[in-house]
């Protein structure tokens, strides 16, 4: 049986962008043919949201979606966003009969296993008669005017006027991500923002991190922000110590904003006026200032606060105002400064990449004719808690819309 060679788009990577553009195109009419090097499909998919694919979020705001991302533009990605939204993703879902619910924030998960999600998008492929080659290696990409795209791949050649990369960045490697997005772009003569981690755990070290190295596994609720004056950021969420620094939503979220040598500023202790409550303590109680500080904080971290300081091991009435209130400022403004991160092993996403300048924020077609960018290979990063899986969506349905326009 002679196999096909001979396509209207090529889609690059079956996560989710690939998948999602790959169906909505074969959808339209066209002959798409689905390349992935994995043998496993969609890893993120199916690791994310503990399993469960915290497929989107329900709180994106449409009025200005780029408030949720970050890029060297991020006013690139509203487009796309405001012509596919989370409701069109949640229709998309409940058409399968999926059940989901909302965790936090606005974050959507599936009841069930993740896989649902997967199935859902092979299921939409399926219906629009995609070709899926998987695992299939992409070797020598060319390009003849006229022509299009002609690759060498694991499975011999084949040829389409577009190809559509969906490759996404570097982050968790163990599940086969790579450089390929990066390399084709630099083939033809794209620019690319620099790739980094991102949504991902910091790291401390020297003596200034010892006093909290036995905290790992203790959580809590805190504010959290980096940079000064219109570069601030600050959110409001749960912080995790971990054995070699600190991690929790509040973290994952603050590391894509933070910049190597700037510190964090943590409020352990949101919405609590310390020095207030400390002064009060001294007046009316007699107990170490430790077991005060057990109120607003965990016992644990209340320790490791006063064991740093001999003026704070005594009853909180016979404490000096002076150490009082420094404590309550280390409490409320506590500064420190990462000297890392995970890395790419942790780190749930890449941000970086494919420069926005490059590409239609319209179709996410490159200036390079018929080549086309979608997903997190691009230099577009959301929020932790399903932002990044919208993108993923709204991108590729953008550019499945054009590809069709083209036909």
């Amino acid at each position: 049986m002679e196999v096909n060679r001979v396509f209207d788009a090529i889609v690059i990577g079956a996560g989710a962008a690939g998948l999602f553009c790959a169906a909505h195109a074969g959808q339209r009419g066209l002959r798409v043919l689905l390349l992935d090097h994995n043998e496993r499909i969609a890893e993120k998919i199916r690791i994310s949201g503990g399993g469960r694919a915290n497929f989107t979020n329900r709180d994106l705001d449409l009025r200005a979606p780029q408030r949720h991302f970050v890029g060297d533009n991020p006013h690139f990605c509203r487009s796309a966003l405001s012509r596919y939204t989370p409701q069109h993703f949640i229709g998309l879902v409940e058409k399968h009969g999926i059940a989901y619910h909302e965790k936090h924030k606005g974050q959507l998960f599936c009841d069930g296993p993740s896989q649902q999600i997967i199935d859902m998008l092979l299921a939409e492929c399926a219906a629009g008669n995609v070709a899926h080659w998987q695992p299939c290696k992409v070797g020598e990409v060319q390009f003849e005017a006229g022509e299009g795209y002609r690759l060498q791949t694991s499975r011999g050649e084949v040829r389409a006027p577009r190809l559509v990369v969906a490759t996404g960045g570097l982050s968790i490697p163990q599940i086969g991500a790579s450089d390929f997005g990066y390399r084709v772009a630099a083939q033809f003569g794209l620019r690319v923002v620099a790739p980094r981690p991102a949504l991902v755990p910091l790291t401390f070290a020297g003596e200034g991190w010892a006093p909290y190295a036995d905290l790992a596994g203790l959580a809590l609720p805190v504010q959290i922000e980096t940079g000064a004056k219109k570069e601030r950021m600050s959110f409001h969420e749960d912080l995790l110590f971990t054995h070699r620094g600190l991690s929790g939503p509040a973290v994952l979220q603050i590391s894509s904003y933070w910049k190597p040598g700037s510190p964090l500023t943590l409020d352990f202790a949101p919405g609590v006026q310390v020095d207030a409550e400390l002064r009060d303590a001294k007046a009316r109680s007699k107990k170490r200032i430790a077991n005060e500080l057990a109120q607003w904080v965990p016992a644990r971290l209340a320790d490791a606060w006063v064991g740093q300081d001999a003026a704070l091991a005594r009853p909180i009435n016979e404490a000096a105002d002076k150490a009082l209130a420094q404590l309550a400022e280390r409490i409320g403004r506590w500064q420190i400064t990462p000297s890392g991160t995970e890395g790419y092993k942790k780190a749930e996403v890449t941000a970086g990449g494919i420069d926005t300048r490059e590409l239609s924020s319209q179709t996410m077609e490159s200036k390079q004719p018929g080549l086309y960018f979608i997903g997190e290979v691009v230099d577009v990063t959301g929020w932790l808690g399903g932002y990044n899986f919208q993108w993923a969506w709204a991108s590729a349905h953008a550019c499945a819309e054009a590809l069709a326009a083209q036909q």
